[in-house]
């Protein structure tokens, strides 16, 4: 249902008798929803949204957060809970356990879930009726990975020996409803990119019990074979365009053990460096110790990374592209935690102070940093801390230039001679089907001026035009009834050639280079505003200069601190990447800087301004 994107018709807060009926309708929808647990979901003092979407369906939220609940017919009849409000109320709803975090993938990439994916205790299948809600949950990690309605009864289910379509997925982690939020999140580490695991703090805690017992609430039928992997996949997910996993089904069991065997071992080694190094520092951070760690990365901010020429700038721009890169390593920097609560308060409490000058955009409704007072006491007696180079020996030396050689980038306009300038060519004796490059060609048409003596005599700057020549540069291009020219400068000449000859580009990136006919088409960086105040940045044109859409996604996410998607572009061959937030100049940089894209080959749009 959220497989791709698409734009909300109309954005507004509920009003108090709207926010009851909300309430009732979710109390009657599931029978674990009490009082007090929807007081976590949706807190009374909070402001709620609703989103409405061109198939019917509404979506609600905490304004500025989180989407908590759609209604997949607008009327309330299939109201279901979002993962972030499974995450805060678990038990919310029942959830089918699958046999292994691997088969994840499928969950993830859009496929149904198959009854042979799912875990089977010893007390045998939970009793369930068909067209109810049920989460979707990987072993040893308690947040909900998905949510869907059951296809049949747990009796039909039982008839029907175990096999088919056991829920219809409605939402799942990493669709356009989970992107959509304005802080998108994971619950634990055991969530991935595109797999979801244990988590690794339960699997820490528990590691030691766990490796002497067996669990005997398994059934050792549990065992996922290459026959069952198989149809976990859904029949109809092949049709829709859900994308099949890499491994083949000739693999065989051994291989997808072997490789779930290997992830698990990685997972595991980052597991011991979160448990050590991370959690337990975070937990230790007090409301006064966030405050702390804020001042000092605003102030490092306002020191290493923001210019004057970068200012104004919006809250959610510096926020996410200055203050939090200037975070400690493996701290977790969250606004919510500290005495501000908000990013516009802490701003405007700075601003009182006088360290910097805020203006509150009321048609945006956001917070843009104007100034920076950088004689305030504050920015004078900090002294901004350098980050360290990380010196490991020679071989990081070699990747490194590796690296370089990858995001080295030379691009050049070359052109190929046509019917037009041809003669030219065959009268010097150049070759008319290879590629010239601009002094190549300008060289050729002077060639010839000088075999054919055709500088005029009291006029050195000036070339006479015979009917080679003439028919080369204009033939086509002069009007009917106009006369053609007899004589044109020099400086002239070489640019009037090439313009009657075909335009083709190299682009060379590392070791690959290809060679493409008609001009080069720049990067396309645009801006525009979604789902009312909320803004999305596009860049497309990548494939022009050998970049990987999915690499670079994955670089920008961490260098913008947002979410990104890839998604192919509509009506259009090739692939455009969905940065959240207005980071248009922060994209035309990175590209700059890091790939080496000329300037002139980044066209920038921002579509919020207008």
């Amino acid at each position: 249902m959220f497989k791709k994107a698409v734009d909300a018709k109309s954005h507004q807060r509920l009003s108090g008798a709207d926010r009851k009926k909300l309430r009732r309708t979710i109390r009657d929808r599931f029978s674990n929803a009490s009082d007090a647990l929807l007081d976590l979901i949706l807190p009374p003092k909070a402001e709620l949204s609703v989103s409405k979407y061109p198939n019917r369906v509404l979506v609600y939220g905490l304004e500025g957060e989180c989407p908590m609940f759609f209604d997949v017919d607008g009327r309330g009849r299939d109201i279901f809970p979002t993962v972030y409000a499974l995450w805060r109320v678990p038990e919310l709803l029942p959830a089918f356990v699958l046999k292994g975090g691997d088969v994840s993938r499928f969950m993830l990439g859009g496929a149904d879930l198959m009854f042979p994916g799912i875990r089977i205790t010893t007390e045998g299948l939970p009793s369930f009726s068909s067209g109810e809600p049920w989460a979707v949950k990987v072993p040893g990690n308690p947040a909900a990975i998905a949510v869907g309605t059951t296809t049949m009864s747990s009796t039909e289910a039982l008839k029907a020996g175990l096999r088919g379509k056991a829920l219809k997925i409605c939402h799942y982690y990493r669709d356009t409803l989970w992107e959509s939020a304005e802080n998108c999140h994971v619950p634990n580490a055991g969530f991935l990119e595109d797999v979801v695991f244990e988590d690794p703090a339960l699997f820490l805690s528990g590691r030691a019990s766990d490796s002497s017992e067996v669990d005997p609430s398994v059934d050792p039928g549990n065992m996922i074979s290459n026959e069952d992997m198989r149809e976990v996949i859904d029949a109809d997910t092949a049709s829709s365009g859900v994308g099949q996993p890499s491994t083949t089904q000739n693999d065989g069991a051994d291989e997808i053990t072997v490789q779930l065997t290997n992830d698990l071992s990685e997972l595991k080694v980052a597991e011991t460096y979160v448990d050590e190094s991370n959690i337990e520092g975070q937990h230790s951070l007090c409301v006064e110790e966030v405050d702390a760690l804020l001042d000092k990365c605003l102030l490092q901010a306002l020191h290493t990374t923001i210019k004057e020429k970068d200012l104004p700038i919006p809250g959610s721009t510096f926020w996410s592209s200055h203050v939090l890169p200037c975070r400690p390593p493996g701290i977790t920097l969250d606004i919510k935690k500290s005495s501000h609560k908000k990013l516009s308060k802490w701003l405007q409490a700075k601003a009182s102070g006088g360290l910097i000058s805020v203006k509150e955009d009321k048609h945006k409704k956001e917070v843009i940093l104007f100034s920076v007072n950088r004689n305030h006491p504050d920015y004078m007696s900090y002294k901004p801390e350098k980050k360290e180079v990380d010196k490991t020996g020679p071989s990081t030396n070699n990747v490194s230039s590796e690296e370089r050689v990858q995001k080295s980038l030379e691009v050049s306009e070359i052109y190929k001679p046509s019917v037009h300038v041809n003669p030219i060519f065959a009268s010097v004796g150049a070759e008319t089907s290879r590629l010239y490059t601009a002094s190549e060609a300008s060289e050729i048409v002077f060639q010839y001026v000088e075999k054919e003596n055709l500088v005029k005599p009291s006029n050195k700057s000036t070339v006479t035009l015979d009917a080679t020549l003439c028919d080369a540069l204009f033939k086509g291009a002069i009007k009917k009834g106009s006369t053609y020219p007899t004589e044109i400068h020099k400086k002239d000449l070489g640019q009037t050639f090439i313009g009657r000859m075909q335009a083709h580009h190299c682009v060379t990136r590392g070791n690959d280079t290809v060679v493409r006919k008609g001009a080069l088409k720049p990067i396309q960086i645009m801006t525009e505003r979604r789902q009312g105040n909320k803004k999305v940045t596009k860049l497309s044109g990548m494939e022009s200069f050998l970049l990987d859409s999915e690499t670079l996604a994955s670089e920008l996410q961490k260098k913008c601190a947002s979410s990104t998607t890839v998604a192919e572009l509509p009506g259009k061959k090739g692939e455009e990447v969905l940065v959240q937030g207005g980071v248009i100049d922060d994209l035309a940089r990175y590209l700059v800087e890091q790939y080496g894209v000329p300037k002139r080959y980044i066209e920038v749009l921002d579509k919020t301004k207008r």
